[in-house]
């Protein structure tokens, strides 16, 4: 499957590409960092250097096979393009990441737009707040902070 996806975005197939973007097919949480990545091929053996993974998402990026966004902290993460459109909310205290998709925002968007002259030819939404996670590891909510 990588390596259709690779020759249909026009890039030579390589061991780098194929395993780098097996990472990013494969992850739970889908926004990954050039970092997160180049440790999990870390741990995987493989010898692929960092700067040989921010140069590959450069290219995936180019080649419209992944997006890159600056969230909270201005780190750049990467999720692979897999179509349709997301808006995100991120805990600004642990960096968790929830895509979501609301018809009511969407259309909200539009109908601002237009009452302004204007045609989105796209955009992005990112809400930045704090987790209510039990998990969350810099969470200071308690239940009494909603009374």
């Amino acid at each position: 499957m990588e390596t259709q996806e690779l020759k249909k975005a026009g890039l030579k197939v390589t061991l780098p590409r194929v395993k780098i973007l097996e990472i990013l097919e494969r992850a739970e949480d889908h926004h990954l960092s050039a970092e997160m990545i180049y440790r999990q091929l870390l741990e995987a053996g493989e010898e692929i250097g960092l700067a040989t993974v921010y140069r590959v998402l450069t290219q995936f990026e180019g080649a419209g096979l992944v997006n890159r966004h600056h969230f909270e902290g201005n780190q750049a993460v990467f999720e692979l393009e897999r179509g349709g459109h997301h808006d995100h909310i991120v805990c600004v205290k642990c960096g968790r990441v929830e895509e979501f998709v609301d018809p009511v925002i969407e259309e909200r968007q539009r109908a601002i737009a237009e009452e302004r002259g204007f045609r989105i030819k796209d955009h992005a939404l990112i809400i930045y707040g704090e987790c209510k996670d039990e998990a969350c590891p810099y969470d200071t909510h308690t239940d009494e902070d909603d009374d």
